[in-house]
């Protein structure tokens, strides 16, 4: 571990890092371009060329230097162990994890500290997040398009994150003292940590969106994989897998304390009212046939279909 390290920074901001150089750097040159000015950098590197790293925060100037500590592991632990040896080395009563592929907007950090200033009891804040799809070409990297992720909801709530996560590390400033009543984020998860640390988090507290306009960018890149690769994109059985374990323990769980009395009985609802809404669209769809038989006759009908099939 490298250590120059500054008093009281307001924000520590932990970067896990493995072998992305172009990814690392950009991302250091987004929190340089931070204008809150106190913050930590703890960057922990899973198992990659740690003289690379080095190199990289070399680079930057004296004052960024002062406020990084970087985490080498001989060998690669994991997304969430990397997270939780940040968490362990950070001193600041604010935290935020930033990987290594996302960005912010530059007033980011100031925008959420003001916040969480003026809303003391709250335990964190979540900026709107827009996806950045992207491509790479070499070192440099071109953005195709934007769209704000998640646009509908109103709130970050426990009863839409139930279903899915639905705010992703890099927008989500939060006090430490969540990780001591809530413990670190699971490392058993090869994925999806984030997503079982906030439905904790929710299940206790009450988020909101930072007001204004979306301040972070999750970057993604379709087709890519391998060291470029998004794990939600790259890894998308590996997620559909670890969703459905932490599905099955949590009604393992509440089977135990509660019975199977109210499981057994939604179960067989919820299929019950999806074969009800089946029946109703086919036999919905049959009175527009027989409606649109009488009117048009059999070969009325074949015309307007075709019509509506070359329109298409």
């Amino acid at each position: 571990m490298t250590d120059a390290r500054v008093d009281d920074p307001d924000v520590s901001i932990i970067v896990r890092t493995k072998d992305r150089p172009d990814y690392l750097r950009r991302a250091l040159a987004d929190i340089a371009a931070q204008t809150l000015a106190s913050w930590e950098c703890i960057i922990v590197n899973d198992g990659g060329d740690p003289e690379t790293v080095a190199g990289l925060v070399a680079a930057r100037d004296d004052a960024f230097r002062a406020r990084t500590t970087v985490i080498d592991s001989p060998e690669s632990r994991g997304r969430w162990r990397s997270a939780n040896a940040g968490v362990l080395a950070s001193r600041a009563a604010l935290l935020v994890l930033h990987d290594d592929d996302d960005t912010w907007d530059a007033d980011f950090l100031q925008r959420a500290t003001d916040y969480l200033d003026a809303h003391p009891t709250r335990a964190g804040v979540v900026s709107r997040i827009e996806i950045v799809w992207e491509t790479r070409e070499g070192d440099r990297f071109s953005e195709e398009r934007r769209e704000v992720f998640q646009e509908h909801l109103t709130a970050p709530s426990l009863s839409d994150t139930l279903l899915f996560n639905r705010f992703v590390p890099i927008g989500f400033v939060y006090r430490r003292w969540l990780h001591e009543e809530h413990g670190l984020y699971d490392d058993s998860l090869p994925v999806v940590g984030d997503w079982a640390f906030n439905m904790k988090v929710l299940t206790h507290e009450e988020l909101e969106y930072l007001p204004g306009a979306p301040a972070v960018q999750w970057r993604q890149r379709t087709g890519s994989s391998g060291a470029d690769g998004n794990s939600v994109i790259d890894s998308g059985d590996l997620h559909r897998a670890v969703d459905a374990r932490l599905r099955d323990a949590a009604l393992r769980e509440y089977v135990q304390a509660n019975g199977t009395g109210l499981v057994l009985y939604l179960t067989k609802f919820i299929d019950q009212r999806f074969v009800d809404v089946e029946n109703g669209v086919r036999g919905h769809l049959s009175d527009v046939e027989a409606r649109l038989r009488h009117d048009l006759g059999p070969r009325g009908l074949l015309r307007a279909v075709a019509r509506r099939i070359r329109r298409r």
